[in-house]
C-alpha cells in the first residue's frame, strides 16, 4: 500500500515538473502506434484535470449556435430549444509531432479523456442530447467537443404588448461543481457569429424569430465563486396569425357597433340588433381564447383592449334601453333633478356640440278675478311642436252701479269661473310634465352622442396604439 502511495506520489511530481503528459514518441505514423501512445501516457489519466498544476485553472472556451426554437410557453415560462454546444480547452504538456505520428488530429471516444461537467443554470428538465461518443483531439493538446442538445430552460415573459412582444431569455453556462479558480469559462466565438451562424441553420422556430444574440460573462457568488457564461436569446413574436384572427375580427365588431348609433333611438330593433353584435363578440372570445396568453405578470394589453370594446358594447345597449324608456315614458317622469340638469344639459351638451333650446320669451298668466280691472294684454302658453294659445283679456268698463244680478245667473258665474280655474290648472299641469319630458328626452340625446364620441375615441387611440407597436417591433427586430 505504501509503495503504491509512493508511486503516485512520484506521478504527481513528474506532473508538476513536466506537465499534465509529456510529448508522444510514436513508432510509426500509423494511427496504431499513436493510440498505443495515447494510451499509454493520456487515456489513463483522465480522471484528472488536465493541467500542469492543481492551483491553475483550466481554461474552456464555449461557443453556441441556435438551431431550433421550438416554443416559448407563457403558463410554465419555459423555453425550449435546440443548441449545438462547443467545448474546447487544452491538455497541459500534451503533443505529437504529426509527420512522426502521421495525423495532425484524431477522434478519440469521450470515456478517454476528461471531460468538464458545464451545466445550464436555467435548464428545468435534464439536458437531452444525441450520442455522439467522440471529441478531436489535436497534436498540440488541443480538445474540440461539439454535441447537439436539447434543453428546457425558464424564462421570464413579459406578454403586456402580446402580439408584438419580445423576449429576453438567457442561457448561462458554468460548471456545476468547480470552482473558477479551478475552471475558468471563456467565450468562444462573438455574439455576431452566433446570431448569423444561427441564423442560417435555423430550421425550427415556428411563431418565433430570432433576432439577436448577446454574451456576457458573470461570476456566480454562493460562498465561493463560479465561473460562467450568459447567453441573451432575443426572439420575436411573429404576430400575423393573431392579427388576422384576433385583432381584425374585433376591430371589425366594434365597428359594426360604433356605426348602429345611425339607428334612431327610439327604434327596437336598435336594442335588438346591439344585443345579437355582444352575443357574437361573446361567442368570439369564447372561441379564440386558447391563443391568448394564459399567465403573466402583467395583462395583455389586447385583453384590455377586448375587456374595454365588451364594456363599451353593453354600455351602448344599456344607453340604448335607456333612451327607448324615455321616448314612450318621459310624461310619466318626475322633473328632472338640478344636478343631472347642470351636469347633462348645459357642460355635457356642450362638451357633445348639441345647443341648448332657446327658451321662449313668452309668458303663462292666469285667469283674473272676473270683478277685477286689468288692462289690455296678450299672454300664451307653450304648447308642443311649438304651437301656444293666446288668451286676451278685454278691459271692462266700470258702470257707476252694478246691476243685481238674479241668483241663478250668479250660480252659473260661479260655476264657470270654478270650471275655468280646473281647466287652468290642468293645463298648467300638462305644461310642466311636458317641459320635464323635454328635458328627459334632451339629456337622452347628449348620452347617446357622447357614448358615440367616446366610441371614436376609443377606436382611434386603438388604432394608433396597435400601429405603434407594430411599427417598433418591427424596428426592433431590423
Amino acid at each position: 500500500m505504501a509503495e503504491v502511495k509512493a508511486a503516485e506520489l512520484s506521478v504527481t511530481c513528474f506532473m508538476l515538473l513536466h506537465g499534465f503528459v509529456a510529448a508522444l514518441n510514436c513508432t510509426s505514423p500509423t494511427p496504431v502506434a499513436l493510440i498505443d501512445e495515447l494510451e499509454k501516457n493520456l487515456f489513463s489519466k483522465k480522471w484528472v484535470r488536465p493541467v500542469k498544476s492543481f492551483s491553475d485553472p483550466l481554461n474552456i472556451s464555449l461557443s453556441i449556435t441556435v438551431v431550433g426554437i421550438l416554443g416559448l410557453d407563457e403558463k410554465s415560462q419555459t423555453l425550449s430549444s435546440v443548441l449545438w454546444q462547443d467545448l474546447e480547452w487544452d491538455i497541459e504538456g500534451l503533443k505529437w509531432d504529426e509527420k512522426e505520428c502521421g495525423a495532425e488530429r484524431v477522434s478519440v471516444l469521450r470515456e478517454k479523456l476528461w471531460i468538464p461537467d458545464i451545466d445550464i443554470t436555467e435548464a428545468l428538465e435534464e439536458v437531452s442530447s444525441t450520442k455522439t461518443p467522440y471529441v478531436y483531439l489535436y497534436n498540440t493538446g488541443h480538445v474540440y467537443d461539439d454535441q447537439p442538445i436539447k434543453v428546457v430552460t425558464s424564462c421570464q415573459l413579459g406578454i403586456y404588448t402580446f402580439p408584438f412582444d419580445i423576449q429576453n431569455c438567457s442561457l448561462t453556462f458554468g460548471s456545476y461543481l468547480h470552482f473558477a479558480e479551478d475552471i475558468k469559462m471563456i467565450q468562444g466565438t462573438t455574439a455576431e457569429d452566433i446570431l448569423k451562424a444561427s441564423r442560417k441553420v435555423l430550421e425550427t422556430n415556428g411563431e418565433w424569430e430570432l433576432t439577436n444574440v448577446s454574451v456576457a460573462d458573470s461570476t456566480l457568488e454562493i460562498g465561493d465563486s463560479y465561473s460562467q457564461i450568459t447567453y441573451y436569446i432575443i426572439l420575436r413574436r411573429r404576430p400575423f396569425l393573431y392579427v388576422v384572427n384576433l385583432l381584425i375580427p374585433s376591430c371589425f365588431l366594434v365597428t359594426v357597433d360604433l356605426f348602429s348609433f345611425v339607428l334612431p333611438p327610439q327604434s327596437v330593433d336598435r336594442s335588438a340588433f346591439k344585443m345579437t353584435l355582444i352575443l357574437g363578440y361573446t361567442v368570439f372570445l369564447l372561441i379564440m381564447n386558447d391563443l391568448l396568453p394564459a399567465t403573466g405578470e402583467t395583462t395583455p394589453l389586447i385583453n384590455v383592449f377586448f375587456s374595454i370594446s365588451l364594456a363599451l358594447m353593453v354600455a351602448s345597449l344599456l344607453e340604448t334601453l335607456f333612451i327607448t324608456n324615455i321616448q314612450f315614458k318621459s310624461s310619466e317622469y318626475s322633473a328632472v333633478p338640478r344636478w343631472l340638469s347642470v351636469l347633462v344639459l348645459h357642460f355635457l351638451a356642450v362638451l357633445v356640440c348639441i345647443p341648448p333650446k332657446e327658451r321662449s320669451s313668452r309668458v303663462t298668466v292666469s285667469l283674473s278675478q272676473p270683478h277685477r280691472v286689468q288692462s289690455t294684454n296678450s299672454s300664451a302658453v307653450n304648447l308642443p311642436d311649438h304651437q301656444s294659445i293666446s288668451c286676451v283679456t278685454l278691459p271692462v268698463k266700470t258702470a257707476p252701479t252694478s246691476p243685481v244680478l238674479p241668483e241663478p245667473a250668479l250660480d252659473e258665474l260661479r260655476q264657470l269661473r270654478r270650471d275655468v280655474t280646473a281647466i287652468r290648472l290642468q293645463m298648467d299641469k300638462y305644461f310642466e310634465g311636458n317641459k320635464a319630458a323635454q328635458e328627459w328626452e334632451m339629456i337622452g340625446r347628449v348620452i347617446d352622442r357622447l357614448l358615440f364620441g367616446l366610441y371614436i375615441v376609443f377606436i382611434l387611440v386603438s388604432f394608433v396604439t396597435i400601429i405603434s407597436i407594430w411599427v417598433w417591433n418591427n424596428s426592433f427586430a431590423k
